[in-house]
Order: C-alpha cells, then structure tokens, then sequence
C-alpha cells in the first residue's frame, strides 16, 4: 500500500512538472520552424521571447523526449537550423542574451517592438545579413553589433538614436542603412569606410552637417538628407558617381549645392532658404530628369534652365519668381512644371491651372521667329474651328497639338500641316474623340508620346500599332480593359489610366516589361497579382489609389523595384492607414513581415 501511495505521490509530482503554463509559440509552428529554418512569430503580442525559441536548435522537441517514434522525415537530430526569426510588430521590450543559441540566423527581423536596448550577444551572429529595427525606442547601439560581417542590410529608423559608434565603419558588407528618423546630430566620420552601400537614409533628424568622408561611397544610388539642419553639403558629394537620387528638402541651406555628380537623375531641394539659382550649379546637372525647387525664395529662373535637356519634371512652386524664361518651354523632354504660388506677371491665372501642355504652349507662342526665318512664308494657319497651327512648334518641337477643343474630330487641316515632318509628340486630350484619329497612323514610325486624356474613349486597339510609344496618357475616358495587342509595345515606359472603369489590373500590362510606372488610381480595380507583378522589374511607381482592393496579398511586398507605391482610398483593412501613411518603404516592409513562412 505504500508503495502505492509512493506511486502515486511520484505520479503527482510529475504531473505538476508537466503542468506548465501554454506555450506561447504552437509546438507545430516549431516543429514546422525545425524543417524549414525560418520561424514566424511577427504580430503575436510577445511580451518576451519565449525561451523555446531561443533553444529551438539545442533541445530536442517535447515528443522526442517523450519517446514517440519519428518517421524518417521528422527525425529531429537532423532539423534544420533556424536562419530567419520575425519578430516584429509585438511589444517586446528585451532580448535575452540567449539569442547566442542561434548562430545561424541570417535574418532577424526586431522591427516595432518597445526595444530600449540589445543584448552584446547580438555580435556573436556572425551569419546575420538582415537586422531589422525600426519603430523601437533604442538610443544606442552595442559595440558588439559592429563586428557583423556579413550584415548587408541595416534599418534603424523611428527610434530614440543620439549617437553612433564609431566602430560602424567595420560593417564593410553593409548595402542599405536606414537612419532616418532619429536624434542624431552627428555622424561618425568611418561611415566612408562602407563603401558597398547603395542607399543610405539620414533623414528627419538634426544633423546640422555631414562627414567629407562621404565622398567615398561611389556605390550610393540614393542619398536622403531631407528634414534635417543643414546648411551647406560638401563639395565631395560630386565624387560619388553612382548617385542618382539626393534627396535635400527640408533643411536650411541657401544656396543650390554645386554637384558634378554624372549619375544625378533626381534632386529634390523644396523647403530651403535659396534665393538664387546660378548657372554654374545648374551646369553641372547633365543628367538630370527631376529638379524639385518649391517653397524656397527663389527670385529669378535663369535662362540656363533650358540647357537641361534631360528634364522632364521642373517643380518651382511657392517661391517668388515674377516672370518666367519663354525659353523654358523649349526644353524637349519637359512634361511637368508646377509654377503655382509664385507672383507671376504676364501669365494669366487660369492658364497656370490648365496644365504644362498649356502652359508650355503659351510660353512657345511667345518665343519671336528668328528674323532669318521670316522668308519661309507665316508659320501659322487658321483652321475652320479659329484654332491655330504652330507650324514652328511642329517643326523645332516634333509636337502636333490639337487639345482643350471640346470637339469630335481632328480636324484634317492639322494633319495637313504636319504632312511629311517627323512628329514625335501628341497632345489632343480634352476633346470629346470617341476613338483615335485615324490620320495618327501617318506618325507610326516616329511618335513616342501620345496624350488622350480627358475624351470618351472606350477602345484603344490602334495604339498598339505604333511600336515607338513610350509615353501613353489616356487619363479620365471610359475604357474597362485594354487590348492584348498592347505587349507589342516594348518600349513603353508610363501609361496613366487613372479615372476609366477598370476592374482588375489590365491583363496585358502583366506581360510589358519595359514599364516604369501605371498610374491606375480612381478606378474599380479589386485584384491585383503580385506574383505576375514581380516580373516587371523596371516597374518603379505604381498607384492603385481610390480603387476596390478589399487585400493586399503579402507577396506585393516583394516587389523591391517599387519607390512609390499608392493605395489610400482602398477598403482594406491591413495594412493600417497609419502604415500606409508612412511611405512605400512601410508599406513593403509591413507586407514582406506578413508572408508566411
């Protein structure tokens, strides 16, 4: 009978050893995390890391020790070791020095937790590549961090950041490092020692100069110094040649930065103090196709402006710019310029809300024939509809215009004068066309740039004849699908389809490789298919805002070529409008933390 009650004593006890509280991580998801190497545990409300994370690649599993025979396919000894953890979006507040128990981890993603500190274990993940930790309350990093060499990306926006070490230069492999969002007033000067990075990210904090030592990272595509203090940048910005985008607004410099940079496509300083734009610095931008120069005090646009040839988006709204060069309008790749809030003199008030092709024609119109012209006979003719034809525009500006008419039909008078001369550039938007002029096709082989917009069409199946289209604007006209014919169109880099009828992303779009951007917003698209999506891989500026999208399926955040990404004004629920708020690179970052694993 003892012995029995003895029994039943041991049994009880190990009964109350076996009553442990739940685990906070499914031993299925564990068991599945052994298999695969990668564990998902973002958006769970963790307080902490629960220990059987930690220890997942040195305990055996719970039905291993409880002696259950394994198939040969869950043979536990020979899992696999955990190489990506997610842990984002929870509120944990500490990482245990355990996380040493997992060396082999290649990505570990930390980002919007409450975090105020990391462990020195984290340096001894000699394999991390990925760190991610965004959205913590971290004010300094552990030296220890600095000795990852393999860690190529590096994301410490929103945080509580003052200072960083100096050690940072070690990160040799580093391609991306995102600082943004912090209370940094200084950068360590070894930042020039990472001379594989590709973008680099400063903005919003209070920096009120940079390191001369940035001229050494000649791979940096992208460099955001936008929302902070400064006043000057150095000279030595010119020597980065991979440069393509620098991002400078919201600061408080004063004069336009002279920069020699030959890969400089955009550069964005709005909301400075700059007064003048001198020729020399404007020189120097060979390759630019963005120049965003709003909220400054600018007073006069130098006629140099018009040597940019490459400019195809002229920003100079709200400053103090008084009168306007004519010779703006001669720049030939030019299709936006936004000039509102300027006390402009000579140009009427309406004409600036018109639109560029307007306002640009307006401008041309005031450019004088060169008087060694004059014998070449009137350069314009009176159609039947009091409308002029700008021979002159055609023949220096390859560009036949026929908009804002409220008609029909084109008339044959237009065409006529452009008979047998290259046109390159159509603009017959605000009409009422219900199907594309006929006549067009005398433009086949030259015509690059055709603007519809505003008319009532609701079949484009004759653009698909002119193989040269780059640029389509069929904005605001009743079209619900567009033909299949249109993936002939390889060189087609922008379609604005925005306000038609749209249900879905136009199938044929999936299979035009050369795109760069669809503007598809206020339509009634409800899918879109990300899988397909990744395959256009030039695709850099997509807007699905003000559409039917009930989802956003995860996988749309593996579409890294994006740079903007719309989709307010959507129903979903997820990701929150907070999120959307934020950005493109949010976005994508919320989306790929919520593929499964």
């Amino acid at each position: 009978m003892s012995r029995l009650k003895r029994a039943a004593q041991m049994d009880s006890l190990a009964g109350f050893r076996a009553e442990k509280k739940e685990q906070a991580v499914p031993s299925g998801l564990l068991k599945a995390a052994r298999k695969s190497g990668q564990l998902n545990l973002s958006d769970r409300g963790l307080t902490e890391v629960p220990q059987e994370v930690y220890r997942l690649n040195v305990d055996p599993p719970e039905d291993a020790r409880q002696n259950v025979s394994f198939g040969a396919s869950d043979r536990w000894w020979e899992q696999t070791d955990l190489t990506k953890l997610l842990l984002s979006s929870n509120q944990l507040t500490h990482l245990s020095d355990d996380i040493r128990l997992l060396p082999a981890l290649v990505t570990l993603d930390l980002h919007d937790n409450k975090l105020s500190n990391l462990p020195s274990a984290l340096g001894e993940l000699q394999e991390l590549q990925q760190l991610r930790l965004s959205n913590n309350q971290l004010r300094s990093l552990p030296v220890e961090l600095c000795s990852l060499k393999k860690l190529s990306s590096l994301t410490l926006q929103q945080n509580l950041q003052e200072s960083l070490p100096e050690e940072l230069g070690q990160l040799l492999n580093l391609t991306q490092l995102d600082l943004s969002n912090n209370h940094l007033k200084l950068l360590p000067s070894s930042l020039g020692c990472l001379t594989r990075l590709q973008k680099l990210n400063l903005s919003n904090n209070q920096l009120s100069s940079l390191p001369d030592s940035l001229a050494r990272l000649c791979d940096v595509k992208l460099l955001d110094c936008s929302k902070n203090q400064l006043t000057d940048v150095p000279a030595g910005l010119s020597e980065m040649s991979a440069l393509e985008q620098l991002y400078l607004g919201h600061n408080k410099l004063r004069l336009l930065p002279k920069l020699l940079a030959p890969a400089l496509k955009e550069l964005y300083v709005g909301n400075n103090h700059i007064e003048q734009l001198q020729a020399e610095q404007l020189a120097c931008l060979t390759a630019i196709s963005l120049l965003e120069l709003r909220d400054n005090k600018i007073k006069i646009l130098p006629e140099q402006i018009s040597l940019l040839s490459t400019l195809t988006r002229l920003d100079v709204a709200n400053n103090d710019i008084t009168t306007l060069p004519a010779s703006v309008s001669l720049l030939p790749n030019l299709k936006v310029l936004l000039l509102e809030g300027n006390p402009l003199r000579g140009i009427r008030r309406d004409l600036l809300t018109k639109g560029t092709n307007e306002l640009l024609t307006y401008l041309r119109g005031r450019i004088k024939e060169d008087p060694e012209r004059t014998d070449e006979g009137p350069t314009a003719m009176t159609l039947p509809s009091q409308a002029r034809v700008n021979v002159h525009s055609i023949k220096t500006l390859k560009l036949l215009e026929y908009s804002e008419k409220q008609v029909a039909h084109v008339p044959d008078e237009l065409f006529d004068a452009a008979a047998g001369l290259t046109v390159t550039t159509v603009n017959f938007s605000k009409n009422q066309l219900t199907c594309t002029p006929p006549r067009l096709q005398e433009f086949l082989s030259s015509l690059s740039d055709i603007n519809l917009a505003f008319n009532k069409l609701s079949c484009c199946s004759d653009l698909c004849k002119f193989l040269q289209l780059v640029h389509i604007d069929l904005r605001n006209n009743q079209l619900s699908d567009l033909p299949s014919d249109m993936k002939n169109l390889t060189k087609l880099s922008s379609i604005i389809l925005s306000y038609n009828r749209f249900k879905s992303f136009p199938e044929v779009l999936y299979h035009v490789v050369s795109l760069e951007t669809v503007l598809l917003g206020n339509n009634q698209v409800d899918k879109v298919d990300p899988q397909r999506l990744m395959k256009l891989v030039r695709l850099s500026t997509l807007d699905l805002s003000n559409n039917d999208l009930l989802s956003i399926a995860p996988e749309l955040g593996l579409c890294t070529s994006l740079r903007s990404l719309s989709l307010e004004g959507n129903p979903f629920r997820a990701p929150r409008a907070a999120i959307v708020a934020r950005g493109t690179d949010a976005v994508l970052e919320y989306l790929r933390s919520r593929i499964p694993t």
